[in-house]
């Protein structure tokens, strides 16, 4: 699955796109971007689902830390499709544990890069998400440990037997 999870990203957006733009409902909007390679492995059709439905049902949460971390922008102002990247990459940061934020964060820029709403587009998009994930990551709302996730220093010390400051 893994090799379909950017074009899986890319639908993503488009779906986005769509429902923002028209008068649509999800299913509708989601279902026409379900290609065949995609629709060939329940994995993938569930990482669509899963991350679309997961960008719908936390936007109002998701703008709220955009808007934070777009001073003097109002959320009309940015392009859709950047702001649609930045949603999208905010619910892998907030909702899915298993995905490094850095993964988020360059899939984002890539697709930014893609689309290329505006000349600037993979800048912004990353100078906002590095500023989010700063951001949540030292006011502890991200929680993800392991292999290439935020806090696997921490368990390999564990592992390791090391000592934490919490430990007696």
């Amino acid at each position: 699955m893994k090799t379909y999870r950017r074009r899986i990203r890319e639908k993503i957006i488009q779906a986005l796109h769509t429902l923002e733009l028209r008068e649509t409902d999800l299913e509708t909007a989601a279902d026409w971007l379900i290609t065949p390679e995609i629709a060939k492995d329940p994995n993938a059709v569930r990482f669509f689902k899963e991350l679309l439905q997961c960008c719908i049902d936390n936007q109002k949460e998701i703008d709220e830390y955009i808007s934070k971390h777009t001073f003097n922008w109002d959320m009309d102002r940015i392009a859709i499709i950047d702001k649609n990247i930045l949603r999208m990459a905010l619910a892998e940061f907030l909702y899915f544990e298993d995905i490094p934020p850095k993964v988020s964060i360059n899939e984002a820029i890539e697709i930014a890069k893609k689309f290329n709403s505006t000349d600037k587009s993979s800048k912004f998009v990353n100078g906002i998400l590095d500023a989010i994930f700063n951001d949540l990551k030292s006011s502890g709302k991200i929680k993800k440990c392991g292999r290439g996730l935020v806090d696997s220093s921490k368990t390999s010390k564990l592992k390791s037997g090391a000592k934490t400051g919490t430990e007696q």
